[in-house]
This record gives C-alpha cells, structure tokens and sequence, in this order.
C-alpha cells in the first residue's frame, strides 16, 4: 500500500493502521472518508490524518486515509 506496512499506523490518536482501513473499505463498504471515520474512529480526534489540506500538525503525516481510500478504489476500478 503505497510502499508503507500494513501495521503502519495513519491514525495516531486512535491508533489505527492502514490494514483497519483497508479492512473498513473492502469488507465493510466504506466508500467515503466519513463512513471510514465512522468504522475505524480514524481522523475523529485531531483530523491531521484525514486529508493533508487539513493537516495542521507541526509534522506532516506521510500517508493519509484519503490517500489510502483513493488507492482501494483505483484497485477496485482496475482489478
């Protein structure tokens, strides 16, 4: 997924790693960054994860759940 682990952590303050996210989006149908947030808790607490356009933190985030839910779907499209 994007040359990162599928334990690496997106979401910090909730602890939640690109493989709960995949999980939300392929067997759980999320197919919005809301319905993600509302299945995994992610980008609930500060948001910095969300999007970068809402990334405010002093360190920016190096994967975002709009980066991996953009990803599932090219995959989903492509086969």
């Amino acid at each position: 997924m994007l040359g990162f682990e599928k334990s690496y952590e997106v979401c910090n303050c909730k602890k939640v790693t690109i493989n709960q996210i995949k999980d939300a989006i392929i067997n759980k149908n999320a197919l919005t960054l809301s319905e993600i947030q509302d299945i995994t808790t992610a980008g609930t607490e500060c948001r910095f994860c969300i999007f970068p356009e809402g990334d405010f933190g002093k360190m920016k985030k190096k994967i975002y759940c709009k980066d991996i839910l953009n990803e599932i779907k090219k995959e989903m499209i492509n086969g």
